[in-house]
């Protein structure tokens, strides 16, 4: 396959993903759509690097996942932690969050 499909996808993902964080006001949603931006720039990543035969690319994909895995367990443990405090998972009810 061309990797202008990948392309035509990956920018659907990621508008999906950012449409999805400036609309949503569930915090657990927000770390989904977030989730899907990213794995839309790994879609990226991986289409050029297939195209280039390259394995920075690959690399970059790695890298990427690894910072993904990090935020969703930073945003879960703040989403908890919210969730604890204010029995709801609303970002506006976020910025209320004084200890």
């Amino acid at each position: 396959m061309r990797v202008e499909f990948f392309l035509l996808m990956a920018a659907l993902l990621f508008t999906i993903g950012c449409v999805g964080v400036l609309v949503r006001r569930n915090a657990i949603v927000i770390l989904m759509c977030i989730e899907l931006m990213l794995n839309a720039v790994n879609l990226t990543f991986a289409a050029f690097a297939h195209e280039n035969q390259s394995m920075a690319g690959h690399v970059f994909v790695f890298f990427v996942m690894t910072v993904a895995a990090a935020e969703a367990a930073v945003g879960l443990a703040i989403v908890i932690a919210l969730f604890r405090r204010r029995r709801t998972t609303d970002v506006e009810d976020a910025s209320l969050m004084r200890w």
